[in-house]
């Protein structure tokens, strides 16, 4: 059968469309059907500062693509603390180089705690499955963040982030300013979490705290975020700053190394990461960096390239990471003891501070039960702090608990016994308690001290009223004494009333100016006094021993004996013997009672005693001075 030539030819031409649009179908759902993996970046929380347990990546892309797909790694994702840098594209003195999230494939790999590198989770494998894995893969690294307890904030899905996280030495503001910026940083808003980092080193700044290790973090912190925004110059210069702080830091060498290879700076570049190596062996993108920029620097200087490069920094030994499991030395062990205690120390006075001014300002609020319990968590941590003692002591006074309140100001005075505040205090405890004599006691030390304060004053004042009261009221409510009463002849009555009288009448009676014990100095000195025998009383005292005199008056000093005494000083002795009238005053206040008969004074012989100093002090004696006079008027007046 014959056939057209043309139809057969156009047979032919359909069969070969038709076969290569299925061999085309065919390898769109071969092509659709190649497996992606999601890649997490791993990296676990290592300890940067003082036991703070910190997160932060060095990098963020991966060294070599994954699958054997050349194009498939998509851009990574903003949210770790590392810094992601594009590979080099070509060499020169370049400038600095903007960050790109391109599909080409990264040329770093993570270095975590330990040698986790890249790990494949099962959900991404599960994803892959299932056909719903995204094209791509996807880097998810912590900002540093703190186990202690506070308000959590959440992060992304199923973590939470404790903004009010203690972070080193830190004050709590600053604390929460790091931790804001590395939620943020967690959250891939770099530019925001700059300006938290940069709040916090300005505060630092302000604060005038002296923590280098928590310094250098905040710089680090930030030059990450430098780094991420594709200001390498910055990021440069931040890890310097961090360096220069904690030399051999391990971050902000990374990190510089980084920014210098994004600048083309191939030398200074070599250079930090073969301190890194020497600081930690295991940190893999620091390999890969080193031969690679090894193949350019070969290829841009020649066989002599090691010489053009800039000295490489000897790493000690007590920095070296990878030797940190050999035992240590007992001067290694004595220094880190000594620097554990210094930290321990540093952050104890940073919390003193922080505490004593949140309980100054719950006094100035009147919260004095919250300022209370400010005032002891500090004496906790400083039980030898004065200044303590005596702000918890007002706490217990406007919480009308006395006793507490006292006992507070006896510590103070155990550690500073001229502490004028625990004085004053202790004497309004004291007055709480009603123990007026004590009060009057320590008004008039304060007085002693400082004249000029008026509030003890007034307080003297008004505890000398009360004093008085309570002493008339304890006289009234004692039981009367029954006197028993014999009639007598009248020759006997007249006779005892001559002799009564004759007892008040200087004439008839004969002064024992010499005597040998107490009961013949109180017989004399009443005689003296009955009689108004003021030169009587003069020879007597110029007679006494200045140091025997307290004992003589112990048992019989009043109101009317002090002031009598005063008088016969100022106008009998103080001519004849001005060196003995200082030597009694200044024996004389040592008396029992001395300070309660002193408050019982009328206003008339408080001014004979006034008098009497004041004349002394005019008096020229090589015992005595003016200003000796006039101290020993404080214990007076």
């Amino acid at each position: 059968m014959l056939t057209n030539p043309n139809i057969t030819l156009l047979f032919v031409f359909e069969q070969l469309l038709s076969e290569t649009e299925k061999m085309k179908e065919c390898h769109q759902e071969q092509k659709s059907k190649g497996k992606k993996i999601l890649i997490q970046e791993i990296q676990e929380e290592d300890n940067e500062s003082n036991g703070e347990n910190q997160t932060e990546a060095f990098l963020v892309e991966g060294s070599q693509p994954v699958g054997g797909e050349q194009n498939s790694a998509a851009p990574t994702e903003r949210g770790d603390m590392g810094n992601a840098q594009k590979k080099p594209h070509s060499r020169g003195d370049g400038g600095p180089h903007s960050e790109t999230n391109s599909s080409q494939p990264g040329h770093w790999k993570s270095k975590s705690g330990i040698s986790d590198k890249y790990k494949v989770t099962q959900e991404s494998k599960e994803k892959v499955a299932n056909g719903t894995s995204k094209k791509g893969s996807t880097a998810s690294i912590q900002a540093d963040r703190s186990s202690s307890k506070g308000t959590p904030v959440g992060g992304t899905a199923g973590e939470t982030i404790n903004l009010d996280a203690p972070c080193g030495a830190l004050p709590p503001p600053l604390a929460r300013l790091k931790n804001e910026g590395n939620l943020l940083f967690k959250n891939g808003q770099f530019g925001d979490a700059l300006e938290k980092y940069s709040q916090a080193i300005q505060g630092y700044s302000d604060s005038g705290i002296d923590s280098p290790e928590d310094l250098c973090i905040l710089y680090s912190n930030r030059a990450a975020c430098f780094l991420k925004d594709g200001n390498s110059q910055d990021c440069i210069q931040d890890c310097t700053r961090a360096l220069e702080l904690q030399p051999f830091s391990l971050k902000p060498l990374l990190r510089r190394a980084m920014a210098y290879e994004s600048l083309e700076r191939y030398r200074k570049a070599y250079v930090d990461y073969k301190t890194v190596l020497q600081i930690d062996i295991s940190v893999q993108a620091a390999h890969d960096s080193v031969n690679r920029i090894t193949r350019l620097l070969i290829e841009q200087d020649g066989p002599e390239w090691r010489e053009n490069l800039p000295e490489i920094p000897l790493v000690p030994l007590s920095a070296q990471q990878h030797r940190r499991e050999e035992p240590p030395s007992a001067e290694v062990l004595q220094a880190r003891a000594e620097k554990a205690a210094k930290d321990a120390e540093r952050k104890n006075e940073v919390r003193f501070t922080s505490l004593k001014q949140e309980g100054n300002e719950f006094v100035k609020k009147g919260q004095y039960q919250d300022a209370l319990g400010k005032y002891t968590e500090c004496l906790k941590l400083k039980p030898e702090e004065c200044a303590i003692y005596t702000n918890r002591a007002l706490c217990y006074l406007k919480l009308e608990r006395f006793t507490e309140a006292k006992q507070d100001c006896d510590s103070a005075l155990k550690l500073e016994p001229t502490n004028k505040k625990a004085f004053y205090r202790r004497a309004l405890a004291s007055k709480g308690l009603k123990d007026y004599l004590a009060c009057s006691s320590d008004l008039q030390e304060v007085l002693h001290q400082d004249p000029n304060v008026q509030e003890a004053e007034k307080e003297l004042e008004e505890v000398t009223m009360l004093l008085r009261q309570s002493l008339a009221n304890a006289s009234q409510a004692k039981p009367r004494k029954t006197v028993p009463i014999t009639e007598v002849e009248g020759d006997a009555e007249t006779t005892a009333v001559a002799n009564s009288e004759s007892s008040c009448r200087g004439e008839d009676i004969t002064i024992n100016i010499h005597p040998t014990n107490v009961y013949e100095f109180g017989q004399a000195l009443n005689a003296a006094r009955c009689s108004s025998n003021m030169a009587a009383c003069a020879d007597l005292l110029a007679s006494t021993s200045p140091e025997m005199l307290p004992q003589y008056l112990s048992t019989q000093l009043d109101g009317n004996t002090l002031s009598f005494i005063i008088q016969v000083m100022d106008s009998h002795l103080l001519e004849k013997d001005p060196n003995k009238v200082y030597q009694h005053l200044n024996h004389l206040h040592t008396t029992d009672r001395f300070s309660t008969v002193l408050m019982l004074l009328e206003k008339d012989e408080r001014c004979h005693m006034t008098g009497l100093f004041e004349h002394l002090s005019v008096m020229e004696s090589t015992e005595f001075t003016k200003n000796d006079v006039q101290n020993l008027a404080n214990k007076y007046i």
